[in-house]
């Protein structure tokens, strides 16, 4: 049997607007109770229309996302009508209700539906209400994804005889298999996407980046650009862009690199050969990447990332990291701030006899 399911889904954040919140909030294209200023919220959709008097509705899932120590109740009323008691509206009284609304609106649906996302809609009628009731005893928020009614479609009852399809019990009894049925075929032709990382996420999106060698990453976004450029970045991995991009990804910064060639200490042009060495020394396997001082926050993310450089540098090289701090170079036109210029260094020896005067610098070498 190939089932055709006819659905109405719930998923964008327009289709929420219509209904009325109480301590519960948009998120997103979802709804999310804000643990933070309350533990219980509620929200009431506004009715769902089948067209049809007497509509027997059936199955409903709530995806949403319940962390330990929160709770999702979900309420249903149906009636053929779109009043109830003294309104003429049930949706406009809905809206109008002030302060606690749950003592009236549990009057209108009375006992819960479902303790879960997934459930049987029992009540008949062309309009549905479903009401959420969101619960937090922890510090997560539960948040609702999306909303999904099967409106009709096949059925397995509708392949037994027609002595047993007028029985209500045998439906339901079946709807539990059929929604099995269902949710397996619906995983079984939705897995093609699910193998696609620009649409999948969570484990599977980390699973699908394990597969071209990207781990890391901050989000789930990070993890699609470093699977998205796996193959260039891997030819060009132990080049010095290369290099330069495991920097930038790792810290977030744009390094320096300065490899021995270029400070050679040995070149006909080096202008001062005993400073080289003093800095870079005469290994021509080891490279250099400058860093701002406030790259790390600590030096345990210091040392970390040092680790984490030595699998992305090439086999015989080593790295040394230095880490540049902020200063000012003052020469002729330097303003510091006050109407003054930095003059040449006067040497000065400091004795009895002698007065220092304000512009005289104190140390230093003959050649300053």
């Amino acid at each position: 049997m190939e089932p055709i399911q006819a659905q109405m889904v719930f998923c964008c954040a327009e289709q929420w607007m219509g209904g009325r919140c109480w301590q519960i909030e948009p998120w997103g294209d979802g709804l999310r109770l804000d643990c933070g200023r309350a533990t219980t919220g509620v929200y009431c959709m506004e009715a769902v229309d089948s067209g049809e008097n007497g509509f027997c509705w059936s199955r409903a899932v709530v995806e949403a996302d319940l962390p330990p120590d929160t709770a999702l109740r979900v309420y249903a009323y149906a009636s053929d009508s779109r009043s109830w008691g003294e309104w003429s509206d049930l949706d406009e009284a809905i809206r109008g209700l002030e302060g606690d609304p749950l003592p009236v609106l549990r009057e209108v649906f009375g006992p819960p539906a479902a303790e879960s996302g997934d459930f049987f809609i029992r009540p008949q009628g062309r309009y549905l209400w479903l009401m959420f009731e969101l619960a937090a005893t922890g510090s997560a928020s539960p948040v609702i994804r999306a909303l999904r009614l099967w409106m009709r479609g096949d059925h397995m009852v509708d392949y037994l005889p027609a002595i047993y399809q007028e029985e209500d019990f045998t439906r339901r009894f079946l709807s539990i298999f059929n929604s099995m049925y269902a949710d397996m075929e619906r995983a079984i032709d939705g897995l093609p996407g699910q193998m696609d990382y620009e649409h999948t996420s969570g484990a599977l999106l980390r699973y699908l980046a394990s597969w071209v060698c990207v781990e890391g990453g901050d989000s789930e976004e990070a993890l699609r650009a470093g699977i998205r450029t796996a193959l260039p970045d891997y030819e060009s991995r132990y080049t010095v862009e290369g290099v330069r991009r495991s920097v930038r990804r790792l810290t977030g910064r744009e390094p320096i690199l300065i490899e021995h060639f270029q400070v050679s200490p040995n070149r006909p042009d080096c202008g001062d050969p005993e400073l080289y060495r003093r800095l870079y020394g005469e290994d021509p396997y080891r490279f250099f990447v400058l860093l701002p001082e406030d790259t790390f926050s600590s030096q345990r993310e210091r040392e970390a990332f040092q680790r984490d450089m030595e699998e992305l540098i090439p086999a015989g090289m080593s790295m040394q990291m230095v880490q540049l701090k902020s200063c000012i170079q003052l020469d002729w036109h330097t303003y510091l701030g006050v109407n003054s210029r930095v003059g040449g260094y006067v040497p000065a020896a400091i004795d009895e006899q002698v007065t220092i005067h304000y512009d005289t610098t104190i140390g230093g070498a003959s050649h300053e």
